[in-house]
């Protein structure tokens, strides 16, 4: 099972982190060792000051597919999830000025929450309509709706299976709205697909 990421996929959070509006989608990986464990908390690792948290709308690939056109793209998943990128914005910003890799401010070990519910894709009317949210210690933090997506799901698998072979089981995490800041120990999140509960997880 591999993760790949969306980076820049909804124009305000383009804006709060002075980014540049993207021509294609910005993609990433994350290993398979950044999966939180079933039931563990998040707990800051040492090497940041400054983690922040990204919720995102996460698609799982349902078959194995290679060159998907855009029109097939909706029968590459029935199941639609939310999670958490986690990242180490300090080490990304270092980084970035220097013009290196920033993987390990993406993809280090714990560095994504995959929540433990997962919904049919057919429980709803139309998958880009899909409201999300994260709340921090019960405030509301981060709202998002598919519709503001610049690339819609189906766009993404298509462009994404254009580079790599998707998978049974691949989790695309297809970008996070605006709101993101950091957490601190003694945080709790929680995550909400139209108001469902999908994930309640602790900062140590």
């Amino acid at each position: 099972m591999k993760i790949i990421c969306v980076g820049r996929n909804y124009t305000e959070h383009i804006s709060e982190l002075k980014n540049q509006k993207p021509e294609n989608p910005v993609l990433f990986l994350k290993p398979d060792t950044a999966p939180l464990l079933k039931g563990q908390p998040f707990f800051i690792p040492d090497f940041s000051q400054n983690v922040h948290y990204e919720v995102e709308l996460l698609v799982k690939i349902n078959k194995l597919g290679k060159h998907i056109q855009p029109k097939f793209a909706h029968t590459y998943y029935e199941e639609i999830g939310l999670g958490i990128d986690f990242t180490a914005r300090d080490l990304q910003q270092n980084l970035k000025t220097k013009g290196l890799p920033w993987e390990i401010a993406k993809g280090f070990d714990g560095s994504a929450l995959i929540g433990r519910k997962w919904l049919r894709k057919d429980s709803f009317p139309d998958v880009n309509q899909i409201n999300f949210s994260l709340y921090k210690n019960n405030e509301l933090v981060q709202q998002g709706n598919t519709q503001q997506m610049l690339w819609k799901i189906d766009e993404l698998i298509a462009y994404i299976s254009k580079f790599f072979t998707l998978k049974i089981g691949d989790i695309i995490f297809t970008g996070t709205p605006a709101g993101v800041e950091k957490v601190a120990i003694g945080d709790i999140l929680e995550g909400r697909i139209e108001e469902k509960e999908v994930f309640k997880l602790p900062i140590k």
